[in-house]
């Protein structure tokens, strides 16, 4: 695994990169070699913030943990992406398994905003790889990611879908009609 660790406005020591190292270093098991393991380290007042993203086939894996102790947020931020390997595994050993689908790249050149950009005010953008996937792959991803709803092309009906987890706990989709 390679270990990228990096701070905002935080100097990252030795002694914190270390710990990363051989803490994230006991899950080289479920990786690749090759794999890429991006630690974000960060402090607010009193929070330490530590991010870890792991890209592994087309899968992310995240965590995002802040305590008042940045080895506190080291080990919570561990156990976490323990849990999501652990209970996903077979899930995950499935999917990752199953190479048929290469990534491809969405790219839509309408943002659907029309002339009333000055009503609406755009703080972030983002773009990502998107593959096909049924909707179970998605709503894996949606939790390992720990979002709240994650678009994607739908393998069945090659259109982009959205899956989202509702207040009750149950999941929901929504899926565009022509």
């Amino acid at each position: 695994m390679k270990f990228i660790v990096s701070g905002k406005s935080f100097n990252v020591t030795p002694a914190l990169k270390d710990q990363v190292t051989k803490k994230l270093g006991k899950l080289k098991k479920f990786f690749k070699p090759d794999t890429d393991v991006h630690v974000t380290m960060s402090v607010e007042k009193n929070r330490h913030i530590l991010e870890v993203t792991i890209p592994f086939n087309g899968v992310l894996i995240r965590a995002e943990e802040s305590s008042s102790d940045m080895y506190a947020s080291i080990d919570k931020a561990i156990d976490i992406i323990e849990r999501q390997i652990i209970k996903n595994k077979t899930r995950l050993k499935k999917r990752l398994h199953d190479n048929s689908h290469t990534p491809e790249f969405f790219n839509n050149g309408a943002n659907g905003l029309g002339n009333n950009e000055e009503e609406f005010n755009i703080v972030r953008s983002k773009k990502f790889a998107i593959k096909p996937m049924n909707v179970e792959e998605a709503i894996l991803q949606m939790n390992l990611l720990g979002h709240e709803f994650f678009m994607f092309s739908n393998a069945e009906t090659e259109k982009a879908n959205v899956v989202y987890k509702r207040k009750s706990g149950d999941y929901g989709l929504i899926e565009p009609e022509f």
